[in-house]
């Protein structure tokens, strides 16, 4: 899972264009929506594009969504069990 997450993170810098803070500062554990990253809503909505078209994945509710985009991991962790 290690290299999912990487993969997130570059991913997640070049698709948001996070100019200030590079993939490796990202903690995998990292709050995205607070803390030092802090996206917003068309953030997030990018984010659901980006599982759609990169990983073939629907979100279902916003409430699987808060959950999932909480974290790298957490959206690594979603991946990995979707793809089974």
């Amino acid at each position: 899972m290690e290299a999912l997450t990487t993969e997130l993170k570059v991913k997640i810098v070049d698709l948001l264009n996070l100019q200030h803070i590079k993939p490796e500062e990202i903690g995998d554990d990292d709050l995205l929506f607070s803390g030092k990253i802090e996206l917003d809503s068309i953030d997030a909505l990018e984010l659901i594009v980006l599982l759609e078209k990169d990983y073939g994945l629907k979100i279902a509710s916003k409430e699987e969504g808060i959950k999932i985009f909480e974290s790298v991991r957490s959206i690594a962790e979603y991946i990995t069990k979707a793809k089974g």
